[in-house]
């Protein structure tokens, strides 16, 4: 099965609660009037999409609907389509690399696959044939440091740690000056997700910016923000804190495939204003790619 394919299927259950009750709104349809632009409303609304986003897409179409270019329902789901795809198009750099090493500083609350999404990062990128390292600056969660370990191991790659509980910034520090003296040329970093307590989690963040950029001065060179899918609108909530404490330069969506609640991917690019720029579609090394948004469309209106 292609990465297209497992996509689609990951997309499932978005598509039921998404896509198809959108067409059988539209099958249901006569005409685009007041009734039918409130139904769309609270579809879009209950599918993740965001209360944001869904007043920019419904302004959109009552505005197509003036100047016909839509003339029935039938026409609004490809309006949609192109729509949305708009919306997640991005003529950014994916990953803005520079130096050696490059610095990924890796962010997010506990359990929405951090330490997993660097494993295949380090895999992702280690087959392109960079030399790779990763950090386990998450020292207060039991066993992190080991399943980053396991994960370099699959990937390759080297990883620096130290004892449970010690100071994070003190294993960024001697990450850095490792991949400087193996000339590595990508260095993740691992780090804490403990939301509950805000001010730590930003003292903590904090430190280990100062500790980086003392060291290299431009990094880190990416911050990316990891996200579960299945939480939706959760995870905007988590973004918005997160983007409070680093400067999160885009997102890693994981867990697409388990979720009806796909649409916040147009609410992180609308409401947030961050491009996802990663997304994981199972527990497999290979089921983690680059974000596409043509294909995310297709996968999404297409049965």
């Amino acid at each position: 099965m292609s990465f297209f394919e497992k996509l689609k299927e990951g997309l499932s259950k978005t598509r039921k609660n998404f896509t198809e009750k959108i067409e059988n709104l539209v099958g249901m349809s006569t005409e685009i009037d007041e009734e039918f632009l409130e139904e769309l409303e609270m579809l879009l609304i209950a599918g993740d999409v965001g209360l944001k986003t869904t007043d920019r897409i419904i302004t959109a179409v009552k505005e197509a609907a003036r100047n016909r270019t839509i003339k029935n329902p039938a026409d609004v789901l490809p309006f949609l389509k192109n729509y949305v795809a708009d919306i997640l198009r991005d003529d950014k750099q994916r990953m803005r690399l520079s130096g050696s090493p490059s610095v990924v500083l890796v962010v997010g609350v506990n359990g929405v696959g951090k330490t997993t999404t660097i494993g295949k990062l380090g895999n992702y990128y280690k087959l392109f044939g960079y030399k790779v390292m990763l950090a386990a600056g998450d020292t207060f969660r039991a066993g992190a440091a080991e399943q980053l370990k396991i994960w370099g191991q699959r990937a390759e790659a080297e990883v620096i740690a130290h004892e449970e509980g010690s100071d994070p910034a003190a294993v960024v520090f001697d990450a850095l000056k490792a991949a400087r003296a193996r000339k590595t040329d990508l260095l993740f970093i691992d780090t804490a997700g403990r939301l509950h307590n805000k001010a730590n989690l930003m003292k903590e963040l904090d430190k280990i910016h100062r500790v980086i950029q003392r060291e290299i001065p431009d990094a880190p060179h990416e911050t990316l923000l990891v996200l579960d899918a299945t939480t939706g609108q959760n995870a905007i909530t988590q973004a918005k804190i997160f983007m409070e404490t680093s400067n999160v330069t885009g997102v890693v969506l994981t867990k697409l495939d388990g979720t009806a609640k796909g649409g916040v991917v147009i609410a992180i690019k609308e409401e947030l204003g961050l491009s996802v720029k990663w997304i994981g579609i199972g527990e497999g090394m290979f089921d983690f790619r680059p974000f596409d948004p043509d294909n995310f469309v297709e996968a999404l209106f297409n049965k």
